[in-house]
């Protein structure tokens, strides 16, 4: 069994293993070519060795005073002497000296001396000419050197031939074999316990994870800071860029920031973030308030430490504009903001008119101007009041209804709806968020249609304690094969940084653990339904 790793992953021994088997198996591959290399430098070696030994015989037997006289008198014993101690003294396989009819004075075998020399490769020399061959003869294969014999008065009288068997050159090889092969095993085993040794050292400084394991983990941190809203910015110890994700480029490129990065110290590129003194003292920063080029970015630095010791240090940051809207999407306070942004507009507009016909003096006009608008208001008011009982929502609508107006578009709340107090505000917030955003969402739909409607309608079932919220508009529609994705975050006909209205009124239904979808009543246009469990205050009654 293996022992458990960091991150809880189970350690094995393959690593250790595999890294042996290879620095081992390079080890035996080189040695194998060192065996090659040093086999074919030896065989002519040891060759060359045996023949120049023959040549040295050769030469000496051939410069003796004997050797010639002996073949100019035609005396053979002295010289066959001579031969078999130079033989015996000096490991050779034969010594043979030749007159120049190729008759043998000397020989091993004494029984061939006057015979003729068997094996041939005496015509250079009895011309004159050292030479070195192989041939057989009686004694068997070997290496033979000759070397021609001259008298006192530098006539050729001879030649001495000096025999190596190839049979020895064999056996010094094969001997030199095992010398070379012990050497290399010795190497071999050197080189296995380096192997393991080195193996042991590098699973130690790899915590115990496979070279697979170490790829798949950088290519996922790797795609992990790329894909985050937030930008990263990482130092070393000497407060030097080693990494910054993408978004980190793009916010400091919208600030006018740009150029390499990696490798230059953070205070040439960034001062404000003070990174420098993050490692210097070791505390960490948070949530700090930066001035960059006119953007202002929420910023948090923190130290890295391994072993103890501060390795370096990391910055993570992000637009405090993208953060208040998103807190504003996600808390429901846009919708609110809208709605008073509406009926504010709408209120100045009027509060111009009459300011205009009181600087007219059309004081008739006037009155009748006001009482139309006031009717027309309690109208409204009266129609959302008597429907509506719950005040957020009753206000909201108000908005959204001189919102519509303002647009150009006919915003119609159902004659049959009703809608009673909610006895918890966290549940009207969220059906706010739902409402309002299908409203928006109906609104941008409209603005490139010549009927422009939308309808709202609010039914409550007082027995199953459910509200049913349905919102229908005259648009467009939205296409079938559309229709699976429209409430995932990031989808938008509209366009980039758009797509997050429907996937908030999803997020809201799921969290009143209701549901929603898309109802085809062969109307053109596009209908959303909404059923959500709903609590009313004090069990007010329908």
């Amino acid at each position: 069994m293996g022992e458990t790793g960091p991150l809880g992953k189970k350690k094995g021994y393959g690593l250790r293993t595999r890294v042996a088997v290879m620095v081992s198996a390079v080890v035996m591959l080189v040695l194998l070519v060192l065996y090659v290399i040093f086999r074919n430098q030896i065989i002519p070696q040891t060759r060359h060795a045996l023949e120049e030994k023959a040549n040295a015989v050769a030469r000496t037997v051939a410069l003796m005073p004997m050797v010639a006289e002996g073949l100019s008198q035609g005396r053979s014993r002295e010289i066959q002497a001579y031969t078999s101690q130079i033989t015996g003294s000096n490991d050779i396989l034969f010594v043979v000296v030749i007159d120049m009819d190729s008759i043998r004075f000397s020989h091993p075998d004494p029984s061939l001396i006057g015979k003729p020399f068997a094996g041939g490769g005496q015509e250079a020399a009895l011309r004159g000419e050292e030479s070195v061959s192989e041939g057989e003869g009686m004694l068997g294969k070997s290496v033979r050197s000759f070397v021609p014999v001259y008298n006192e008065k530098g006539k050729q009288v001879g030649a001495v031939v000096v025999g190596v068997s190839l049979e020895r050159v064999h056996r010094l090889v094969r001997r030199n074999d095992w010398t070379i092969i012990a050497i290399l095993l010795s190497g071999a085993l050197l080189g296995a316990g380096g192997a393991i040794v080195l193996a042991r050292k590098i699973k130690n400084m790899m915590l115990g994870f496979e070279p697979t394991d170490i790829t798949r983990l950088l290519e996922e941190r790797s795609a992990m800071l790329q894909s985050v809203r937030e930008g990263i910015i990482a130092v070393d110890h000497e407060a030097r860029i080693t990494m910054i994700n993408v978004e980190a480029e793009r916010l400091l490129g919208t600030a006018g920031i740009t150029g390499g990065v990696m490798s230059r110290h953070i205070g040439e590129y960034w001062p404000e973030l003070h990174l420098e003194q993050v490692l210097a003292t070791g505390e960490a920063k948070r949530d700090q308030l930066l001035e960059l080029n006119g953007i202002t970015v929420l910023s948090s630095s923190v130290p890295i430490r391994v072993d103890g010791e501060i390795a370096g240090a990391i910055a993570t940051f992000r637009d405090k504009t993208e953060l208040a809207v998103l807190a504003e999407r996600l808390s429901g306070i846009s919708v609110y903001a809208d709605a008073l942004r509406a009926g504010a507009h709408e209120f100045m507009n009027k509060l111009h008119v009459i300011m205009g016909m009181v600087h007219m003096g059309l004081y008739d006009d006037l009155r009748q101007y006001i009482s139309g608008t006031v009717s027309n208001y309690q109208q409204e008011i009266g129609q959302i009041t008597s429907r509506i009982k719950d005040p957020v929502m009753a206000g909201f609508l108000l908005g959204k209804l001189s919102r519509a107006r303002e647009a150009g578009i006919q915003l119609l709340l159902a004659e049959d709806s009703y809608l009673p107090e909610s006895a918890d505000t966290g549940d009207m917030h969220e059906l706010i968020t739902i409402v309002g955003n299908l409203l928006d969402n109906a609104m941008d739909a409209l603005e490139e249609q010549c009927i422009r409607e939308i309808e709202l309608a609010f039914d409550y079932d007082e027995d199953c304690k459910q509200l049913i919220c349905s919102v229908w508009d005259s648009g467009p529609g939205i296409p079938e094969a559309l229709r699976e994705r429209v409430f995932t975050q990031g989808f938008s006909t509209k366009g980039e940084h758009r797509g997050i209205g429907l996937y908030l009124v999803k997020t809201s239904v799921e969290k009143l653990h209701g549901r929603i979808r898309l109802r085809d009543d062969g109307r053109p246009g596009t209908a959303f339904d909404v059923e959500v469990p709903y609590a009313v205050k004090d069990e007010e009654t329908v």
